[in-house]
């Protein structure tokens, strides 16, 4: 367990948060063969990754200049619209990058047609020359918002991350994994991917787990998405707190989380 120094070292930045790269996160759901509980796509990234390296995550990543650059095509209005449209877009090319789905676009593209797709994302390295070239328009409203979680500790790296769902509905679809970030895609419900974890089988970090925790609320889409109506997005920001001189880190209880906190020793923080 780290000693009380380090703890406040790590979390006492002055009331200050420091300055955080903006990622966006998609949360891709799909109905479960059996009937059972909606099962959601994770990405396990490669061991040398600087953050989360072997950890099980959502598809994501960070937002990129090209992205907003593309907000500002789309006709963004204000810097917080212009954020919110980037960290969207972001999504849906971090998605088509690390898995080969197509989310987020008005049309319905074939296997081949995402093939594709993904190989000229890897050719061009930004979204917009891949819209052209297939035809595709964006339906970005096919997004929904469920979360934003912005450390306020000092860490190496500081994410702003915003967290979307979106649904597959039967998703039979074919995934491809990057394995320049990735090394292993797999579909589980909230509570079996909870439950891998638990038997060690993958490693999750701290938000991770909290999100999957939430997750495991919904027996399918629509419900996520009355549960995000009554839990307006906000920002999750951890803290630490002592509970019989042991440090926990928590976040706020009235965030829509059933678990709001975990004995710092075992929370993975990245």
């Amino acid at each position: 367990m780290p000693r009380e120094m380090d703890v406040k070292d790590i979390f006492d930045t002055g009331g200050e948060i420091p300055p955080a790269t903006p990622a966006a996160t998609l949360v891709i759901f799909r109905n479960a063969a059996d009937g059972g509980p909606p099962e959601l796509l994770m990405v396990q990234r490669s061991k040398a990754m600087s953050f989360a390296g072997g950890a099980a995550v959502f598809p994501g990543g960070r937002v990129d200049d090209a992205d907003f650059a593309l907000a500002d095509a789309l006709g963004a209005t204000d810097d917080e619209h212009r954020d919110e449209l980037a960290a969207r877009i972001a999504a849906v090319r971090e998605t088509l990058e690390e898995t080969g789905l197509a989310v987020g676009v008005h049309q319905r593209p074939s296997l081949e047609d995402a093939l594709r797709a993904r190989a000229l994302l890897l050719e061009q390295g930004t979204l917009a020359p891949v819209l052209e070239a297939m035809g595709w328009t964006l339906d970005l409203d096919r997004l929904v918002p469920f979360a934003r979680w912005r450390p306020k500790h000092r860490e190496v790296r500081v994410f702003d991350t915003r967290f979307y769902l979106a649904d597959l509905g039967t998703g039979a679809v074919e995934l491809l994994v990057d394995d320049t970030e990735n090394t292993h895609l797999f579909w589980a419900s909230a509570a079996g991917a909870l439950e891998l974890a638990e038997q060690g089988e993958i490693k999750i970090i701290f938000p991770t787990r909290r999100n999957l925790e939430r997750l495991a609320l919904f027996g399918n889409f629509d419900e996520a998405v009355r549960h995000v109506a009554e839990y307006p997005v906000r920002m999750i920001t951890p803290f630490m707190e002592l509970e019989n001189g042991e440090p926990w880190l928590k976040i706020d209880a009235d965030a829509g989380y059933p678990i709001t906190g975990e004995k710092l020793e075992t929370a993975a923080r990245g």
